[in-house]
């Protein structure tokens, strides 16, 4: 919390009205040495903490930081790893064949020289099987 200048002019006015002109520097005095007191206390528990806490602290995790260190590098290697692995397999299914590399379209069927097989038979010489529509389904 910021205290700006109309504001210390106000606490000003009052305390003059409320202490008086007479006593207001005893008072102002007073203050000063309270004020400096309580920063010598702040600092000196900040300085405890800092001692009995902090550092402490920190001398506990070096170790742990130094056994980390290398398990952070070998992951950022393998994560390296992994992102080029993943463009590698995201670049096989966009290349493109080229024209030359297709496969060969189907052949034209071509027409049978006479005494070679029957049309819908397998072999040569084979008499053609047609079903017969009055009969039902039933050979001749």
């Amino acid at each position: 919390m910021k205290i700006g200048l109309m504001e210390l002019v106000v606490v000003f006015l009052v305390a003059l009205v409320v202490i008086g002109p007479d006593k207001l520097p005893g008072y102002a005095r007073k203050l000063g040495v309270a004020l400096r007191e309580f920063r010598k206390a702040s600092a000196d528990i900040t300085k405890e903490v800092r001692e009995n806490v902090v550092e402490p602290l920190e001398e506990a995790q070096r170790p742990l930081r130094e056994a980390v260190e290398p398990l952070e590098e070998l992951d950022r290697e393998v994560r390296g790893d992994l992102k080029g692995l993943e463009k590698d397999l995201k670049g096989i299914g966009k290349t493109k064949a080229r024209p030359a590399e297709r496969a060969p379209a189907p052949e034209p069927a071509q027409d049978a020289p006479a005494g070679e097989p029957v049309e819908g038979s397998s072999e040569p010489g084979e008499p053609e099987i047609k079903m017969s529509e009055d009969t039902g389904g039933e050979n001749r």
